[in-house]
Formats: structure tokens, sequence, C-alpha cells
């Protein structure tokens, strides 16, 4: 799986993990180059606090289009380290 926006990879894994749809990537196939971290979070009931980061790309910024848990809920644990886009950049494989 390929994490792409304005044409830059963010993150390349076939070890991703697939929750409610979305691809969380491990965060050691991440470009932290283009992440920036943010001050947004959001609770999930059963995951836990989500934080953001916003994804930077050649001058361009796309705000909290990235988010990860970093003290998920037992029973998200599986994706502690991970990472997960959103807001247009384009996951596939």
């Amino acid at each position: 799986m390929k994490a792409v926006w304005n044409h830059k990879i963010l993150a390349s894994s076939d070890q991703t993990v697939v929750v409610e749809g979305n691809h969380y990537f491990p965060a050691s196939t991440i470009d932290s180059n283009h992440l920036k971290p943010s001050n947004k979070t959001s609770v999930c009931p059963w995951k836990g606090t989500a934080h953001y980061y916003d994804v930077v790309v050649d001058g361009q910024s796309n705000e909290s289009a990235a988010w990860y848990y970093p003290n998920p809920k037992p029973e998200a644990k599986h994706i502690a380290g991970y990472v997960a886009f959103w807001k247009g950049v384009e996951v596939s494989s």
C-alpha cells in the first residue's frame, strides 16, 4: 500500500493494518519529512484519543490529514505506532 499526496509518497508498506476501512502504516514506513504535528485531537470510544499531523508537500499543507493513536485503548493496541491518512491523501496498492 502507498499513501500519496501532491505526487509525493508519504508512506509505503506491505504491512498495513486495516481498521474501519483505513490502512494504518507502521511508523517506520512513513516519510516524516512531510508530517508536521497538529494540535488537533479527537476521541474514539474504543480506540482512544487520536492525534493528528498536517501533511506538507512542496509548500502546500493539508491540515490534519494524518492521524495516530499514541496510547490506544487495549482493544486497539495493535495500531500503536501506526499512522493513517485521509482528506485527499490517496491510499492504494
